[in-house]
């Protein structure tokens, strides 16, 4: 029995040092191995960046690996958070890597796909699609003059590639989702969603699953990247807001979980598309991309502030709780624990089985509350955020946001240690 507990000890240290992409595998579950602290953590270290983290970490080897908006990705020694080596790209690194067989795949605001090499940062290939570019449209939000186009400011995520079967597949601000070798970078397919792509897919059983800004939700052979099915969710003609799925699908038993911009949470049939249920949230987007464990949903919202639990089988809400700032960082599971990174700059660890607060972690920008971003209760001063609806100002909205030292990356746990990057420029590892 000794043996054999050592045998298990080891597979599952294993396991637990091998989260090497989005949301934890290539399903995208948001589910990690062991389990994550159980009282209010300790920072072990953290790591200074040049500019805000949006990329969330991934774990592989030994080593963390993540990307800033200062143009980097970045290798770090998980143990004591020292810099192994870092990659300079043309331009801010918004996408969570994938690290397999070896190497480090993402992409960049440079239009440039990466491969390296994950011992070293070398340059191994790249890949050029036709340019990233955010969702924009007329007046966007009701942003004024309403004849102008606007870059949505929300759009802050790249599309995450994912790694299966020799391929490394992602999606772009040019509308395309591509598949290319893993070897050697070679276009596989591309396949035309019409409108940008900057959600990540997941691949399971042979299949691409991945949404678009036009509210369409495709599922793609990934061999040839012919389309099996498609969904069409709600689309907003006026003002462009209740538009997009900017969530990443997570595909549980036959089941794909994905959100939408048009304020619902929704669960298709993997084989069919067919809608089995949905769950609307008021008005609210849905940007987090979902995590499924134990029979339960776990999502968060934008406007309304709320992490919620739902039923996996019939979208029955099992409990829900206020975080009292906006959500746009995916929520994790380890073990009975959910942890959910809130723009406000407090990452909230509650029960699964409850919903119950078990503790929070403040980032020190989020305690120094510049400009007075906050409230006393954590909530963003809405005149602040908001102070009118013309250009210059509602642009500023995601950047003055940034100021309370925000969760956008989701986290990681591993081995009892969460790893999570923040606004601020740093990368936290809490225990």
């Amino acid at each position: 029995m000794k043996t054999l507990g050592l045998v298990l000890l080891t597979l599952w240290a294993g396991a637990s040092m091998a989260q090497g992409q989005f949301r934890g595998d290539a399903a995208h579950s948001g589910v990690f191995a062991g389990a994550a602290p159980q009282r209010t953590p300790q920072v072990k270290w953290t790591f200074p960046t040049g500019d805000r983290i949006v990329s969330s970490p991934v774990l592989h080897g030994g080593t963390l690996f993540f990307g800033s908006d200062d143009g980097h990705l970045y290798a770090v020694d998980v143990a004591t958070g020292r810099e192994r080596w870092r990659f300079r790209t043309g331009g801010p690194v918004a996408a969570t890597p994938a690290v397999d067989g070896g190497r480090v795949f993402v992409g960049s605001y440079d239009g440039k796909f990466y491969a390296l090499d994950a011992a070293s940062g070398a340059l191994v290939w790249k890949f050029a699609s036709e340019g990233e570019k955010r969702f924009e449209a007329r007046g966007l939000h009701g942003f004024l003059p309403r004849r102008q186009t606007y870059a949505d400011p929300f759009d802050v995520y790249l599309s995450s590639p994912v790694v299966a079967d020799g391929a490394v597949f992602f999606g772009s601000g040019d509308g395309h989702v591509y598949a290319l070798s893993a070897a050697d970078g070679q276009r596989r397919w591309t396949f035309d969603a019409g409108e940008v792509v900057h959600a990540s897919p997941a691949v399971v059983d042979g299949v691409v699953y991945v949404g678009s800004w036009n509210s369409r939700f495709f599922a793609l052979d990934a061999r040839s990247g012919s389309e099996r099915w498609r969904f069409q969710a709600g689309t907003d003609d006026l003002i462009h807001n209740q538009v997009g799925f900017q969530s990443s699908p997570a595909v549980v038993d036959g089941t794909v979980y994905v959100g939408c911009r048009d304020a619902n949470l929704y669960a298709l049939d993997a084989a069919t598309g067919r809608e089995k249920w949905r769950y609307p949230t008021n008005g609210s987007w849905v940007v987090t991309s979902p995590a499924v464990s134990a029979g339960r949903v776990v999502f968060a919202t934008s406007d309304s502030s709320l992490v919620t639990a739902l039923d996996a089988a019939t979208g029955q809400q099992l409990w829900q709780q206020s975080t009292r700032a906006y959500v746009f960082a995916s929520p994790a599971v380890a073990g009975d624990v959910v942890l959910t990174g809130v723009l406000n700059g407090i990452l909230e660890a509650r029960s699964l089985s409850s919903g119950a607060l078990l503790w929070e972690f403040r980032t020190e920008t989020s305690r120094a509350n510049e400009g007075w971003a906050l409230d006393a209760s954590g909530r963003f001063n809405g005149g602040l955020m908001f102070p009118s609806p013309w250009r210059e100002s509602a642009l500023g909205v995601v950047e003055r946001q940034s100021r309370a030292g925000s969760f956008f990356s989701s986290p990681l746990v591993a081995a009892g240690t969460v790893y999570i990057g923040a606004a601020d420029g740093r990368v936290y590892a809490i225990e």
